[in-house]
């Protein structure tokens, strides 16, 4: 049954301006209700073999004013597109985006020539918000719970999780009781509450550093995707956690805020050096011997940490008094000494994960070996292939130039772009497309999307990077204007090209993917594990 028409009072006269922002407001309420019944009319079933004629009728029977929303045929439907869904609006549905089982539709204006409007693509949300309580649900399992869970998980990880949460519970009270009577032993202070005092501040210290452990946890995803760029990231956090910690010495009256910092910072570094510890060392492992291969290298670290307590007590005891006198004067070779200790500290750790050798593509080992096989026709070894890996990114840097998975409405700011390179893409379950005002390939993947349309994907957004690349590089060459006339003709043929652009990198992939997957596992890469780490969006097919 259709819903009833939703009748809109027109204004006797459009002369002031309040009657003219009465008349917008309606308009924007009559694309609202629009956008909304067209979403419930094709989420419900298509009504049998509907006529032209009996259409037109009901058309007829309807008031002047009245919103007619027509059927919508599942032959005029596809990949979410309905020509004619609103008759009486200048608005057209180009697709429909799902993230995480939230649905949007992405409409534009079109001009009344057939065409549609630059930067008119709108994103129309379809669920309804969710329930204070859900909410907090959902906040809470993005914490304590792996993603996919149960299903993620063996059923063992309930259990163990609840006992491991009283354990600790009972520990914390036991450290809270340990601190206090330790600083009394030690004679911070003969009056009680002194201590209690200091006490509190210590536990206000490592309780900001919980819970910076705790929010830091929640990207504990991103530990599995780039395992060797995070542990580095870490030992990083850790020397900046060390450096306030020495800081407070001249700053006391600061002590608690920097302390927390400081905290925070290491343990955060704890997180992830715990959370990649074990990825490590099963990359060591040859058999089922992780357990033998963690506990060796645990052991090694326990030895060094004891050298170097004990070099450091031996120095403490002959040198005590004149650390002192380093400490209250600040004397600049605690800061010499400090920046020798984390220089070699982190060319060591920046040594340690480059010599680690995984079988596994993310990001950064899938778009080496990709640009070397595009380039040389040849897939890098595991050796040649994680020794040139990018372990470390300056703060700021942009993202790469491939984004995997992206939203539409970052993809495309004009519809007419997306409409033309659709039809390349009937047969796959994703979509690759060029922006040239931002210089990125964006690789959009549909609901239907498995592992292997995921890499392909990754794969095909390469090749049209380095077509698009190669075609730029062309026309720099030939070209003897200036740098930022350059730029503009490149942005100009960019856009022009586009369509060719895709369907010769479309070739290219039918005839390279198999080749490129065949090479890698020649060259002991795993290629049903991958970590490439896509957006969760997805463009919802339809008809």
């Amino acid at each position: 049954m259709a819903p009833p028409p939703i009748k809109i009072n027109k204004s006797a006269t459009a002369q002031s301006l309040s009657s003219s922002t009465t008349t917008a407001t309606d308009a924007r309420l009559l694309v609202r209700e629009t956008l909304r019944i067209s979403a419930n009319l094709a989420s419900a079933p298509p009504l049998p073999s509907p006529t032209i004629a009996s259409n037109s009728a009901a058309h007829q029977q309807l008031p002047t004013a009245a919103v007619v929303v027509p059927t919508v045929y599942p032959d005029r439907m596809r990949m979410g597109l309905v020509e004619d869904e609103f008759v009486q609006s200048s608005l057209r549905l180009i697709c429909c985006e799902e993230i995480d089982g939230r649905r949007w539709k992405y409409v534009a204006e079109n001009d009344g020539s057939g065409r549609f409007k630059k930067n008119s693509i709108r994103a129309v949300c379809l669920h309804t918000p969710q329930a204070p309580v859900e909410e907090l649900v959902s906040f809470i399992r993005s914490y304590v719970v792996p993603e996919g869970f149960p299903d993620s998980v063996t059923p063992s990880y309930v259990p163990y999780m609840t006992f491991r949460a009283l354990k600790h519970f009972f520990g914390g009270a036991m450290g809270v009781f340990t601190t206090k009577t330790l600083l009394n032993a030690v004679g911070v202070a003969h009056k009680q509450a002194i201590p209690g005092a200091v006490a509190i501040n210590w536990i206000l210290k490592d309780g900001a550093g919980r819970v910076g452990k705790m929010l830091f946890a929640r990207q504990g995803k991103k530990f599995d995707y780039d395992l060797k760029q995070l542990r580095f990231t870490g030992d990083l956090l850790m020397e900046l956690g060390a450096g306030v910690e020495l800081a407070t010495a001249a700053f006391p009256h600061l002590f608690l805020p920097m302390a927390c910092a400081a905290n925070v910072a290491k343990n955060v570094a704890a997180v992830t050096s715990t959370s990649t510890r074990t990825p490590i060392y099963k990359a060591f492992a040859k058999g089922e011997n992780i357990g033998d291969v963690t506990a060796k290298g645990e052991c090694v670290s326990n030895i060094a940490d004891l050298v170097c307590l004990t070099g450091s007590s031996l120095t403490c005891m002959v040198q005590h008094e004149l650390s002192i006198i380093w400490l209250t004067r600040r004397n600049p070779s605690l800061v010499t000494t400090f920046s020798l200790l984390s220089c070699g500290y982190l060319l060591s750790s920046y040594q340690e994960v480059r010599s680690v050798v995984l079988h596994t593509l993310n990001r950064a080992r899938f778009s080496v070996a990709v640009e070397s096989f595009l380039k040389t026709g040849r897939v890098p070894s595991l050796q040649d292939g994680n020794a040139r890996e990018k372990i470390f990114s300056p703060p700021g840097l942009k993202e790469g130039p491939i984004v995997l998975g992206p939203r539409f409405k970052d993809a495309f700011q004009d519809p007419s772009s997306y409409l033309a390179i659709e039809p390349f893409f009937e047969n796959e379950r994703y979509l690759v497309t060029y922006n040239p005002s931002k210089d990125k390939v964006y690789a959009l993947l549909k609901d239907q999307a498995k592992a292997d349309d995921i890499l392909k994907a990754a794969f095909h957004a390469h090749v049209l990077l380095h077509s698009v690349h190669s075609a730029q590089d062309s026309r720099r060459s030939s070209s003897q204007k200036v740098h930022d006339q350059d730029k503009t003709l490149s942005y100009i043929l960019s856009n022009a090209d586009l369509g060719d652009r895709i369907a010769e990198s479309c070739k290219m992939v039918s005839t390279l993917y198999g080749p490129f997957k065949s090479k890698a596992a020649e060259q002991g890469w795993r290629m049903s594990d991958l970590l490439l780490n896509p957006g969760r969006a997805r463009l919802v097919t339809t008809g």
